[in-house]
Parts: structure tokens; C-alpha cells; sequence
């Protein structure tokens, strides 16, 4: 297996595949340690899960502050305090920590990354993929299994393919500044616009702040460096204050896009993260997405290529992510476009409107939902339990481990069922444990979703289902 980039979404997937015992290299362009940017900063509660389910939720959460609410459009609050989740917030953590913890994670695995490497061709046949590489040694080539790309939107692995990126740039200059606030929000995320002008605060750990802001009115081009002045100009027109902004400790311009890749896989060759979508920088959800991509990707190359499941479990992936990166371009985008509107009435209406409806709970859940990732549900076939198809959750289980995260750490697929059926579950390789949530028996994928559940299933019913899921 080649993975190509070392962003968040490649370091994930190096380690998976590690972990479930596949060789596995990984390649990147730039030069050798992390990167010091820090674009993305919050990291949802799918993602922490999953960041639970491989044991490095702990020390990820350690760097970062957790957030519960935070302010829309003046007075319009979103709470994620009461989601079905064991993370019910936001954290907010610069990026370069999140590659930190993952980073960790390959070294224990033994997975070194080959930095100043650049795939400049790829063909494919029936058996493998061949690469050809540049990096200080030279020009040479380089034969795998299957191929991932997850070297971001300008993605080489996406152009060597000729896979169209169609879309267009929704944001143009925007501004990223982390700096120290005397006067910080008192809610902790903080958010306005008053059409042209955008600003966005949000609290590190270390005592810094993430300001993201932009004025369409007067763009820059990215190349110009961030003019502090203006920063403070953006916050104070939406905002009301420049919350006593210090000097930068780092600051940056970007443009965002609304792309997605028309297909995640070609033959051997497949698109994760940006590589595969962008999207406006509302919500917060493009290293999230990408994340996901990853986990839910992993565990099937490691099932074929262990020779527990077909190649048709590989079609999967496009079919369950790509869904979910195109609602991902729509809600981030019908934000981005609520917080544009231009003019003072419509702005003053949008405004109450907001304010009103999140203060119904239901509303305010949905959104909720909708921002961390939780409302994702996966393709169930007709007459298949209610559950399948849906996350599975933290379960609570008798014994050691006490919970699902725990007992999913390893990798591997998980039986919740009673003892009885344990043995069909070890007798195919899959761990079982007792769930003492009461509900049905529930064969659970190294992602965390449902693969299979009944709710009074034979020992054969439960070995032909182990068998159909690929586990």
C-alpha cells in the first residue's frame, strides 16, 4: 500500500493500515516535520470517537479546549452540550497538534514517512499500480497493491487520474491570525458578519485565539501578507470589538472553494480529503470529513487485501463518503451563504430569524447534529434491522473493557451479543463482548457503524453475517 500525504487524512490512514498488519508507505512532498500551519482548528465528535476507538482521544483532548456553544449571527446560539455522544463540545486545536498525536501513533506503529517525495506518474493494471517517484535519490518507480491519495485539493494523485474537480471559489482572501486577546468573547466561539465583512473567534488552550476573517469588498491576493489593521477593522464592524488583539504569533491568507472529484476511485486508486472535496471554512468541517473518509476506507483495504472480503467492498467507500461529502459542501455552503447577505433588513431578519429558532431545542439539536458529524447514517439494504447503517455509539459492556471505544481499539470488527454467541464470533475472528445496553445484537464495524444486527439471531445467522460484512 502508498499513501500520498502526510496531512491529518494520510497520517490516519498510514496508521490504520499499520495497525491491521499491512505494509504500508507513505510519501510526501514537503520537507521532514510537521507542519506548522494551522488551518483547521476544531475537531468534532465523530472524529474524537473515532480518535477513542484507536486510544488517542485522551491525549488529543489534553491539547486542546473544549468548547459547548458558541454565537451565530449576534444573538443566535448553538449548544452541543446534550449530544449522543461521550464528546458533547467543540475542540478547538490547532491542526499542527492533531498531526502531533497522529504522528505519535506511526512512530509506535513503526511507520516512517518519506518526506520530499513526489508521485510524477501512476499507471494501473488488473494486479497493482505503478508509481513513479522524484526525491533527492532520483527518479525510480514503485509497484503497490492500491494507491490513496490524501495530498489535498491540489492534489497530483486527482490530476495523474484525470478525475474532474468541478466547482468554484466562494471565499477569497481569507484572513487566519492566532494572537493573544486582553478582552476575549465571553462566549468562548464567537462568530458575525454584516454581508462583506466576516469574523470568527475561537480559544486555544495556551492561553491564544483563532481569528479567521475576511472583507469581500476589498480582497487581496494571497501572496499579500495579513494586515493587522484590518483585522481589527473586521473585528470591530461585525463584532463590536477587537478584543485587545496582540501581535500574531502566525497569521496567513486563503481562498476556499466548493469542489468535490466526480468519482473516489479509479481501479486501485482512490481520493480521500481535500483531494476529494473542498469546501467554504463554515463549520469547521474539511479535516473532520477527511478523517472520516479514512476510517471508513481503512478497514476495507485491509479486509481484501487480507483476503476476508472482495473487491466489491471497495466500491463501499465511494458509495458511503461520497453522499456524505456532497451534504458537507451544501451545509457548509448554505452557511457561508447566510452569513453573506448584504443587505441591512434581510441581515437585521436573518438575525432574529436564527435567534428564534435556536432557541427550540430541536433546532438547536439538529444544528448540533449537523455541525459535529453525528447525523451520518451509511446505505442499509431492504429489510435489514433499523439499526444497520447507523452508528453504533459508546455501548456500555459487562466486563473489561467496559465500553465499545475500548473494546474496538486494535482494530477489528466487535459482536455485542450475549455469551452464547461468542463462540461463532472468535471462531470467525471477530472479538465479542456483552453489551448491557439492552438492545439488539449488533455486529459493529472498525468505523463504528452497524454493519448487521437482529434482535434474537441463530449462532449460523450471526456466523453468515460475520462472513458477508468482510470482518
Amino acid at each position: 500500500m502508498v499513501v500520498v500525504g502526510a496531512g491529518p487524512t494520510g497520517l490516519l490512514l498510514a496508521g490504520d493500515l499499520a495497525e491491521a498488519g499491512i505494509p504500508v508507505t507513505l510519501v510526501e512532498r514537503r520537507h521532514a516535520g510537521l507542519s506548522n500551519l494551522s488551518r483547521a482548528l476544531v475537531v468534532h465528535a465523530t472524529t474524537l470517537e473515532a480518535f477513542d476507538a484507536r486510544g488517542i482521544a485522551a491525549d488529543l483532548i489534553a491539547k486542546g479546549a473544549p468548547v459547548q456553544s458558541l454565537r451565530l449571527f449576534d444573538t443566535a446560539v448553538v449548544d452541543v452540550s446534550e449530544l449522543p455522544t461521550p464528546y458533547p463540545y467543540l475542540l478547538v486545536v490547532p491542526q499542527y497538534e492533531t498531526e502531533a498525536v497522529l504522528q505519535a501513533r506511526l512512530d509506535r506503529l513503526g511507520v516512517r514517512i518519506r518526506y520530499q517525495t513526489e508521485v510524477v506518474d501512476l499507471r494501473q493494471d488488473a494486479d497493482g499500480v505503478t508509481l513513479t517517484v522524484q526525491d533527492a535519490d532520483g527518479t525510480r518507480e514503485e509497484r503497490a497493491a492500491y494507491v490513496v491519495g490524501t495530498d489535498g485539493h491540489n492534489s497530483s494523485i486527482r490530476r495523474l487520474l484525470g478525475v474532474p474537480f468541478p466547482g468554484h471559489t466562494v471565499v477569497a482572501s481569507v484572513m487566519l491570525v492566532d494572537a493573544v486577546l486582553t478582552d476575549p468573547p465571553s462566549l468562548r466561539i464567537a462568530t458575525n458578519t454584516d454581508g462583506d465583512k466576516f469574523a470568527f473567534v475561537a480559544p486555544f488552550k495556551d492561553g491564544y485565539h483563532r481569528i479567521i476573517a475576511w472583507d469581500q469588498s476589498h480582497p487581496k491576493a494571497e501572496s499579500e501578507p495579513v494586515d493587522l489593521a484590518e483585522v481589527r477593522e473586521i473585528l470591530h464592524a461585525t463584532l463590536g470589538t477587537d478584543f485587545g488583539m496582540g501581535e500574531p504569533r502566525w497569521s496567513s491568507r486563503f481562498h476556499s472553494d466548493e469542489r468535490q472529484a466526480e468519482r473516489y476511485r479509479v481501479g486501485r486508486v482512490f481520493l480521500a480529503g481535500d483531494a476529494a472535496h473542498t469546501h467554504s471554512p463554515a463549520g469547521g468541517q474539511g479535516m473532520n470529513t477527511g478523517l472520516l473518509d479514512v476510517a471508513n476506507l481503512s478497514w476495507k483495504l485491509a479486509a481484501v487485501l487480507r483476503g476476508r472480503a472482495g473487491e466489491a467492498l471497495l466500491d463501499t467507500y465511494e458509495s458511503e463518503r461520497y453522499p456524505v461529502g456532497t451534504a458537507v459542501i451544501k451545509g457548509s455552503g448554505r452557511l457561508l451563504r447566510a452569513a453573506q447577505i448584504k443587505v441591512t433588513p434581510a441581515r437585521k431578519l436573518r438575525n432574529a430569524a436564527m435567534h428564534f429558532a435556536l432557541q427550540r431545542p430541536a433546532v438547536n439539536h439538529r444544528l448540533g447534529l449537523a455541525l459535529s458529524g453525528l447525523w451520518i447514517k451509511y446505505w442499509a439494504p431492504i429489510g435489514a434491522h433499523e439499526l444497520t447503517g447507523h452508528r453504533a455509539g459508546d455501548v456500555p459492556l459487562a466486563g473489561t473493557p467496559a465500553r465499545l471505544f475500548e473494546a474496538m481499539r486494535g482494530g477489528g470488527f466487535v459482536l455485542l451479543a450475549p455469551e452464547d454467541l461468542h463462540k461463532t464470533a472468535t471462531e470467525a475472528g471477530v472479538k465479542a463482548a456483552v453489551p448491557t445496553d439492552g438492545g439488539p445484537v449488533r455486529l459493529v464495524r472498525p468505523d463504528g457503524f452497524i454493519a448487521w444486527a437482529a434482535d434474537a439471531p441463530s449462532a449460523e445467522e450471526a456466523g453468515l453475517a460475520i462472513g458477508a460484512a468482510g470482518a
